[in-house]
């Protein structure tokens, strides 16, 4: 992994907080880490197409994950959602390089968001996640982590402005 470039992402973290008029949300949480990502996607047209005009995220977790969403929000940017549906977890994370074994969970989480995200903007009241019951569409992430029953217990919360 290039330390050099996860701490470039952190520094200047990109696109983190919540969407009020975001089309699609997804959320996607690791039970057996208690890490957690939530993206919001907004869509716009443009040369009659339609493309992700921005994203967000949220996460509650490590460094890795909360770099590698700041990132795909970018990556993302400009695409279609047949596009974005195609990046996995290897893509969202290239600039970070190759991540090692115990953070590569970091870009799944990151791309399950996404997917979610993409795929409930067909089934706004189905809200898909990896592994946990579907999080609400309204309130923070906190709120959804409180839900999924991973309100006690080991989880790393980092909040930036």
């Amino acid at each position: 992994m290039n330390e050099e470039a996860l701490q470039q992402a952190l520094t200047d973290t990109q696109n983190l907080g919540e969407m009020t008029d975001a089309d699609a949300v997804g959320t996607v949480g690791s039970p057996d880490c208690g890490d957690m990502v939530r993206m919001w996607i907004k869509y716009k047209e443009k040369d009659g197409r339609k493309v992700i005009d921005k994203a967000s995220f949220q996460s509650f977790g490590c460094q890795t994950a909360i770099a590698v969403a700041s990132l795909a929000t970018q990556l993302i940017r400009g695409k279609t959602r047949e596009e974005a549906l195609s990046l996995k977890a290897d893509d969202l994370s290239q600039p970070l390089g190759a991540l090692p074994p115990m953070k590569i969970h970091c870009g799944q989480m990151v791309e399950g968001a996404l997917k979610a995200a993409l795929e409930a903007e067909n089934h706004p009241q189905a809200i898909p996640t990896a592994t946990q019951p579907p999080a609400p569409l309204s309130g923070m992430l906190a709120d959804a982590l409180a839900d999924a029953g991973k309100s006690a217990g080991k989880v790393k919360i980092v909040l930036q402005s």
